[in-house]
């Protein structure tokens, strides 16, 4: 398909903390998709809700509300004001992945508008792993981080951080499963469900084939290139699964990108082409940092992204998960292996590049 650009974004209404900008086709005879930005208290600003009313106007869809904060709650009874959606009129909220910038205000909105909640069934797993009763990932993390070196001043930031996001994604929803290849109707189009790894253990993109439009939650942004992190007692192989999902999601005609940050774009394969280039670009540096001298994740993470100093440790965490991804590919390519050191480090594994393939414990 062409990148003909038929859909044009045209701002509808702002405020202080929130935006709406509508977009529709160039004949205006198709519903027309309501982009909301909703604000998040992190480097990246605000993600991107989208709302979507049905073909004969009796009721709507939100596509990832956001996190929940007091800023995100006021937004939201702006923005539902704005759009006259009230108890009634709300059909269903839908969740591309468990993310907390994204699934984060579903449980308050299901309660108050007595609505399903969408999501994939590992997609719930994980939300339950991270902030169910009794959880212990941030311990998790804590030790994993640990393991690859990271400093001891840095666990008690890292376990502050991670228990923050509860009051975030309070109440969790309950959830209807979505699997891959199920067709959801909403918006007055008819979206397949898309199962894609590797950002989010889980996560779903929806494709609408009839006219080339493609949900793509986190896993192919414009302009920053999605997290895929290493988490304990997720995806072992994360990286591996986000390349996969990129080629996955190539085959696809799509027309208008509406992605979970920045804008809706139209450069859809170009951009997964960038992307993949971009990793494999990632693992052959990072393989030669290797070959030159071995390093401790943390060490290579520092060098490359910055420490906690530079880094708040909200971006510090996803730096050493990112690393950890890259180096667990390059673990499977038969490129680098890790060891337990010897003192003075102490119990901590040393990565170093290879000539022949070994089996590394990362967690």
């Amino acid at each position: 398909m062409a990148e003909e650009k038929r859909w044009q974004g045209q701002a509808w209404a702002e405020s202080e903390h929130w935006s709406i900008t509508v977009w529709q086709d160039e004949h205006k005879q198709l519903e027309p998709i309501y982009q909301i930005r909703i604000p998040l208290p992190f480097s990246l600003r605000w993600v991107n809700a989208y709302a979507m009313r049905e073909s004969d106007h009796t009721g709507w869809t939100i596509v990832d509300p956001g996190l929940r904060t007091p800023q995100a709650e006021a937004a939201w009874q702006e923005v539902l004001d704005k759009l006259s959606i009230h108890v009634g009129s709300l059909r269903q909220i839908i969740l591309t992945h468990y993310h907390p910038d994204h699934l984060g205000m579903a449980g308050m909105l299901q309660q108050k508008y007595e609505v399903p909640v969408v999501l994939s069934r590992i997609g719930w797993q994980h939300a339950v792993m991270l902030w169910g009763d009794g959880n212990q990932m941030a311990q998790r993390i804590q030790q994993l981080m640990r393991m690859h070196g990271a400093p001891e001043e840095v666990m008690g930031m890292l376990g502050e951080h991670m228990d923050s996001f509860e009051t975030c994604v309070s109440p969790l929803p309950e959830v209807t499963y979505i699997n891959d290849g199920d067709e959801l109707v909403f918006g007055g189009r008819t979206w397949a469900a898309i199962e894609t790894h590797g950002h989010a253990p889980g996560h779903i993109s929806f494709y609408n084939k009839e006219h080339g439009l493609l949900l793509a939650g986190d896993h192919v942004l414009p302009q920053i290139t999605p997290n895929v992190s290493y988490m304990p007692g997720s995806d072992p192989q994360p990286l591996l699964l986000y390349l996969e999902g990129l080629k996955k999601l190539s085959g696809l005609e799509v027309e208008l990108v509406l992605p979970g940050h920045r804008n809706p774009f139209y450069q859809y394969h170009s951009r997964i082409d960038y992307l993949l280039q971009h990793h494999e670009e990632r693992l052959a540096e990072w393989h030669g940092m290797l070959v030159r001298e071995p390093m401790t994740a943390y060490q290579l993470c520092t060098r490359i992204f910055g420490n906690v100093g530079r880094l708040t440790v909200h971006q510090f965490r996803f730096a050493m998960g990112e690393t950890l991804s890259h180096l667990i590919e390059l673990e499977r390519r038969g490129q680098v292996n890790c060891e337990q050191s010897l003192e003075p480090v102490g119990d901590v594994r040393v990565w170093s590049a290879c000539t022949q393939r070994t089996e590394c414990t990362i967690s």
